[in-house]
């Protein structure tokens, strides 16, 4: 489709407002159970995203839920914020603790050696990983906590067909969001 084609065309919406992580989680879940893919939901990116793409912050999240130019993202559930955290520290752990088993061995070091210098190592690399990994927890909790101060946090769905609005409005109600409407958007060209 040329951009002359796609001028004047427009997505048709579902935007609620959730007033904690939990609920949005569980409205995403059963979103997508009922057929919503997950390319179709999306949420408010946090604040300094929204600075860099428009210049100035959302003080009421109410502001940006029929702004087209709100700048969005997939959300990321809290179990995936462990993975990643579980992730960050286990590595650093694993590659130093083996690295210095295989450098002990190598250089003609004991058995008794390579168990010292791989918990040694191993220590050193659980501090690196538990600090990365207290990082994403951090960067986690002050975004959501933006989302709180401004009011909560918005889920947009995209409805590939009208029939969809009121599935997603009830799916949505059921998981208490509020403002709960139907909107359209132009498609981005």
């Amino acid at each position: 489709m040329t951009g002359s084609e796609q001028q004047g065309k427009t997505i048709l919406e579902a935007v609620g407002v959730f007033n904690d992580v939990r609920s949005l989680q569980a409205a995403i879940d059963d979103l997508q159970e009922h057929g919503f893919m997950q390319q179709e939901l999306s949420v408010l990116a946090g604040d300094k995203a929204i600075e860099e793409k428009l210049g100035h912050i959302y003080q009421r999240v109410e502001e940006a839920e029929d702004d087209p130019e709100a700048p969005r993202k997939v959300f990321v559930p809290l179990e995936n914020i462990g993975d990643a955290e579980g992730a960050l520290l286990g590595t650093p752990l694993y590659i130093a603790a083996t690295s210095a088993t295989a450098i002990t061995v190598a250089s003609g070091g004991t058995i008794l050696a390579a168990i010292f210098a791989a918990a040694a190592a191993g220590a050193v690399g659980a501090a690196i990983g538990s600090i990365l990994a207290g990082l994403v927890a951090k960067n986690y909790a002050d975004e959501i906590q933006e989302h709180l101060d401004h009011g909560g946090f918005l889920l947009w769905v995209n409805l590939r067909t009208p029939e969809l609005a009121e599935k997603a409005r009830e799916i949505m109600g059921r998981h208490s969001a509020h403002d709960v409407h139907m909107h359209k958007i132009p498609l981005a060209g």
